[in-house]
């Protein structure tokens, strides 16, 4: 029985080595590939005795095999893209050279010279066969900086630098070269149609395995589904980036990079954002909660795991508001959307990662109560006690954790010249810190 036509997933081929230690070669672009939603096909080059600490042995598959593998996969599978990784020999890059150009496959290079967890992977002699040959077939070639100044023989010491050789490689015949950034501050520099762009990321400091193979195969997935190439870029910055913050160290040397960083950050999103929108309905069919807005309105917000930034910290784009006497949000549910109870939540998650969630209600001696007798734990700052030159609601949640010896479930301060008394209700999620507000204020109405 076959499956539906109606929905035809986009197909790549690897063309690369194995790393038995699972970090890089055909194992990440093939993880990569189905983060992306593209079916991955593999041609095996070579295969490696290889760990996090480094490549100890290699032995090269025989060409005759090379195409076999090629020839049983394309005699059956439409491949939208392919590429290249290690390709460690003359003969083997010669060869390949040549099954791409019977084929006509688009195709994406990256060169792997080396390991980068240790050890060389393209013999001398292998690297003017490259250029002679496979680059004037490429689509897309992405060295890094030691790659693209042998490929170029330009010294690169920064984005100048990679610019010109960027223009050199594309000079040997490929359509676009992108320099990625690793040792460019984080930035990669695409050369595509005589033009440059500036692929901005973040440089993430730290040992890891596999980031190479990763972002090329993440522009193969991108351009296999059609992506235009800038765009393309772009995206595999994000992921790669995703996967190297995500990398898990599991062995004595450099981290593998971890595929589905990116998807798990984007899953965590969602379930942030899916969280956040429960809890503004629960609080929406309270009317009672209404008497615990406060005059500059309130705002629910919770962070994805591990959250740095506000925008890491969804919550009501225009907060909560009293309208015709029942709880309004005023906006959407977004990331970045408050500054001010993202900080909130950010400083709690720096003393328990697991207190994702904040929300700001009205101050009152009655609301104080409740929560007492609800068993909460309170804690609470003053503002004359507040520092110059610090944010009053890093300062304050802070000072109250800290006194308190742990998160309590209320924080609150009684207010200032030109600043309401407030109280912040914390907890591990939004619809919890709802959950909260909700029994405080159906308790002050039992009085």
């Amino acid at each position: 029985m076959y499956a539906s036509n109606l929905y035809m997933m986009k197909t790549a081929m690897t063309i690369a080595g194995v790393d038995s230690g699972g970090g890089a070669g055909i194992a990440a672009d093939l993880k990569t590939f189905s983060a992306f939603g593209v079916h991955g096909t593999c041609v095996i080059t070579s295969l490696t005795a290889q760990n996090t600490k480094g490549v100890q042995n290699s032995l090269d598959t025989p060409l005759d095999f090379i195409k076999e593998q090629f020839d049983a996969i394309t005699s059956d599978i439409k491949i939208d893209y392919a590429k290249t990784g290690m390709l460690s020999s003359p003969d083997i890059v010669r060869m390949v050279a040549g099954l791409i150009k019977k084929e006509k496959l688009s195709l994406v290079i990256d060169p792997v010279i080396s390991a980068e967890a240790g050890g060389t992977l393209l013999v001398d002699e292998a690297v003017g066969v490259l250029i002679e040959e496979l680059i004037p077939l490429s689509d897309v070639i992405t060295p890094n900086i030691h790659e693209a100044e042998r490929l170029s023989g330009i010294r690169i010491k920064d984005i100048t630098d990679a610019q010109k050789a960027a223009r050199k490689i594309y000079e040997l015949g490929a359509k676009a070269v992108i320099v990625t950034g690793g040792h460019l501050k984080g930035t990669d520099i695409l050369y595509y149609n005589e033009e440059f762009f500036l692929i901005e990321g973040t440089l993430i400091k730290g040992g890891t395995h596999g980031s190479g193979c990763t972002h090329s195969a993440a522009i193969t997935a991108q351009l296999a589904k059609g992506t235009p190439l800038v765009e393309a870029a772009g995206y595999a910055k994000k992921f790669v980036e995703q996967a190297i913050s995500r990398s898990i160290a599991i062995g004595k040397g450099a981290a593998p990079v971890n595929q589905l960083g990116f998807v798990l950050a984007e899953a965590g999103k969602y379930q942030v954002l899916k969280n956040v929108g429960e809890a503004v309905e629960l609080i929406e069919k309270s009317r009672e909660f209404s008497d615990l807005i406060p005059e500059v309105g309130c705002n629910i917000a919770m962070g994805i795991q591990d959250a740095s930034t506000v925008f890491d910290v969804a919550a009501v784009s225009g907060r909560i508001v009293r309208l015709k006497k029942a709880p309004h949000a005023v906006g959407c549910v977004e990331f970045g959307a408050s500054s001010h109870i993202a900080r909130i939540v950010l400083t709690a998650m720096h003393y328990n990662n697991f207190m994702r969630a904040a929300i700001n209600i009205r101050y009152s001696e009655e609301a104080i109560l409740a929560c007492e007798e609800l068993g909460f734990g309170i804690g609470s700052f003053g503002r004359d006690d507040e520092p110059e030159g610090v944010s009053t609601m890093e300062w304050g949640v802070s000072d109250a954790i800290r006194r308190a010896g742990n998160i309590p479930d209320v924080i609150y301060d009684k207010g200032g010249v030109g600043k309401e008394a407030m109280i912040r209700v914390i907890g591990r999620d939004a619809v919890e810190v709802a959950g909260k507000a909700i029994r405080i204020t159906g308790k002050m109405m039992t009085k």
